[in-house]
């Protein structure tokens, strides 16, 4: 069977939700043009800065996306099969992810840009509140160990292709630091140059294709220039990108996030696009050579991830719901948004964007036969081989195109690695009442500083065997990333019905809540509760994994417990610390 034949529906599909379902979130949160949004009322440059809807857009769809669209969906198409895969892309970016990312972003640009947690504060409690923040921090942790390792490992090594071109991870890297200085240049220009955002589009976006092609003829092998091995480079890299983060995360939007996210929004666009042009290219040009070949399903259990029941939904996060868009909307999106109207595009429509990405990394593994050795590579390379093999039949060269694709993996981790680093820093803020530069410092050093603890630890498997730090976290990063989804429908439940009392809600946001809790505090338990045992009996685990899961298991408890208080009770004595 062709690709096409999964494609072009699953774009039709996404297209018709977001035209209907979508006119029909705007009309129920009844979203007012004519109302002045947090980012007009608070500007101040800094934080708040209203920008143009298609800027904007790109911005949050970039920050968004990161390495889960196409993580996700590779692991778990390779582990059950392409189908229930694709199934749950579909119906949970339409009605649980989209809803999710929209509400969000409407419920903090009517709490004054205020985050998500302060939304649970409001209409829940104080104890909500501080466990909620608690939750999230812990959750950003986990995300910036499993992105930042995963990226570490695209700078090192080579890829030999099929054809017998080499990719050089060292390229890679040259790309990727070419990158990070063009969007300040940018942001510097449209700064002070009053320079229009068509124009440092048209000339900066050819400049990041420009710096592809010089990162291969000019690889940065960090092994070879201070003489370690290539997994002592590896860690020296992931350093380096927290220490990226430390400094991204103190810098005025305007001057890097901002510029940069529309960049990565635009390399999404031609990466997406790209890959399907290349895929109907090759549909009509080159016989069979689009066609599906991975099994549609494996098995319910499999030795790479488990059982199907709850694992698929919390392999599969980005692309089709995901908890750390919240965080995103709530906390830079809600202070950039111009009109109201915007949310319905910037939150619901990226998200279903964010869908599309995720089919076409589910099709990298869709081309694949069954027993095929590149089933066992790391995701982010089984993605930019499929990409490379799309985009050659468009003319452009195999090694080029894995370039692009893993240079686009990267972009995608830059936007998350920095944004989360913001976030933290907030929380750790609010947490403290620290602010001022001491406090900016001091929240960011230490949400910079965690992971730098996991990432230089050994990360080794029950048989003593090492394994790659980002594999250690991937679960727990998705099962905690679920229920960080499920406590933020759970938060904007209670607001929309203290505040509306409308039957909708249940239906809307409170069965999306009900099943994203019940997945991922299912996956969380059978991740974290076996790790407290062995054959002698109980034991007190040296891994910080299980114990982190207790954790989150246990703040996620309580949060439930709050929110049935206030639905059934009203805000009162019981919700008092």
């Amino acid at each position: 069977m062709s690709l096409l034949y999964v494609l072009l529906p699953s774009a039709a599909v996404l297209l018709l939700a977001y035209w209907i379902y979508g006119s029909l979130l705007a009309r129920l949160f009844q979203l007012d043009a004519q109302a002045p949004t947090p980012a007009v009322t608070l500007r101040d440059d800094v934080d708040y800065a209203p920008i143009p809807s298609q800027l904007l857009l790109g911005q949050h769809f970039s920050a968004i996306a990161a390495a889960g669209p196409i993580v996700g969906p590779i692991l778990a198409g390779v582990a059950f099969g392409w189908l229930p895969a694709l199934l749950w892309i579909l119906v949970g970016s339409i009605f649980i992810g989209g809803v999710h990312d929209f509400a969000a972003l409407v419920a903090s640009i009517r709490h004054k840009a205020r985050s998500i947690a302060e939304v649970v504060r409001e209409h829940m409690s104080e104890r909500s509140y501080v466990l909620f923040l608690a939750f999230v921090w812990i959750a950003l942790v986990y995300i910036i160990v499993a992105f930042t390792d995963i990226t570490a490992s695209s700078f090192i090594g080579r890829q030999t292709l099929e054809n017998g071109q080499i990719v050089s991870g060292g390229g890679i890297a040259t790309s990727s630091l070419l990158y990070l200085v063009l969007p300040v240049v940018m942001g510097l220009c449209m700064r002070f140059l009053k320079m229009p955002v068509w124009l440092a589009t048209a000339i900066f976006l050819p400049l990041v294709g420009l710096a592809i092609w010089v990162g291969q003829t000019i690889p940065f092998d960090l092994a070879a220039v201070i003489g370690v091995s290539e997994p002592q480079s590896q860690k020296i890299w992931g350093v380096l990108l927290l220490l990226y983060c430390l400094v991204a995360a103190m810098v005025p939007m305007w001057l890097l996030l901002q510029p940069r996210g529309h960049l990565g929004g635009c390399f999404l666009y031609v990466a997406l696009g790209g890959a399907v042009v290349g895929l109907i290219a090759s549909d009509k040009l080159v016989a069979g050579d689009a066609s599906i070949v991975y099994p549609a399903f494996t098995n319910w259990q499999t030795a790479r991830a488990g059982d199907l029941m709850p694992m698929l939904f919390i392999t599969i996060a980005c692309g089709a719901c995901s908890g750390f868009h919240s965080l995103i909307a709530s906390g830079t999106t809600s202070k950039q948004l111009r009109l109201e109207t915007d949310a319905r595009s910037v939150g619901y429509g990226t998200m279903l964007l964010e869908a599309m990405v995720a089919v076409v990394s589910l099709s990298c593994v869709m081309v694949l036969a069954a027993d095929s050795p590149l089933s066992n590579q790391p995701p982010n390379f089984v993605y930019a081989l499929g990409m490379g093999r799309f985009l050659e039949i468009l003319g452009v060269p195999a090694a080029i195109g894995v370039s692009f694709a893993l240079m686009a993996f990267t972009t995608f981790v830059y936007d998350t690695l920095d944004v989360c680093a913001r976030l933290g820093r907030y929380i750790v803020q609010e947490l403290t009442g620290l602010g001022g530069r001491a406090g900016a410092w001091l929240g960011t050093s230490l949400t910079a500083g965690v992971p730098l603890v996991f990432l230089l630890r050994p990360h080794v498997d029950g048989n003593g065997v090492a394994v790659p730090v980002w594999k250690t976290f991937w679960s727990l990063f998705g099962a905690s990333n679920q229920l960080l989804a499920a406590l933020t429908l759970l938060g904007v439940t209670v607001w929309l019905w203290r505040t509306r009392r409308a039957a909708w809600i249940w239906l809307v946001t409170g069965l999306p809540t009900v099943f994203m809790y019940v997945m991922s505090t299912w996956a969380l338990a059978r991740m974290t509760f076996p790790r407290f045992s062995n054959d002698a009996g109980f034991v007190l685990p040296a891994d910080p994994v299980p114990w982190a899961g207790a954790v989150l298991l246990a703040l996620a408890a309580v949060m439930l417990v709050e929110a049935i208080r206030v639905i059934g009770f009203g805000k009162g004595p019981l919700a008092r610390l």
